[in-house]
């Protein structure tokens, strides 16, 4: 498996992620895009406990995001998430949340490795291996 994707992941729209007009709050398109990604890295074969253990965590860097529809309660959403670009210590994703053919939700999201001091560090080898490989 590799991070190049696209990768997809299923969110079905609970009443509790609505608002009082019925249609998802804002915030937690931020919610559904964290999730899809840990389940692509989780797919990946990627420990994200055993990376902590090794004193290296991710973080959002950055996070442009352009809200297209609305989504509503018991909705289907397939969340895919996409590398697209890599550097020695930052992930750059793109996520698109979309219901059937229509996009709801676009996000670009720069992810940078940390070390033990919370400072940027160079991404693990075999992460880089994974996100690089085609």
């Amino acid at each position: 498996m590799s991070l190049t994707g696209p990768h997809r992941w299923p969110i079905r729209v609970y009443y509790e992620d609505t608002d009082l007009a019925g249609i998802v709050y804002y915030a937690n398109y931020l919610k559904f895009i964290e999730r899809a990604r840990s389940e692509m890295v989780r797919a990946a074969g990627i420990d994200q406990i055993a990376m902590k253990a090794a004193g290296q965590v991710f973080a959002v860097a950055r996070l442009e995001a352009d809200y297209r529809a609305p989504a509503k309660f018991d909705d289907e959403l397939i969340v895919e998430t996409s590398v697209t670009k890599t550097t020695p210590a930052r992930l750059t994703l793109q996520q698109v949340v979309s219901r059937q053919n229509t996009l709801i939700f676009e996000a670009k999201v720069v992810l940078v490795c940390l070390g033990p001091d919370g400072r940027p560090t160079r991404l693990p080898p075999q992460i880089t291996k994974l996100a690089t490989a085609r």
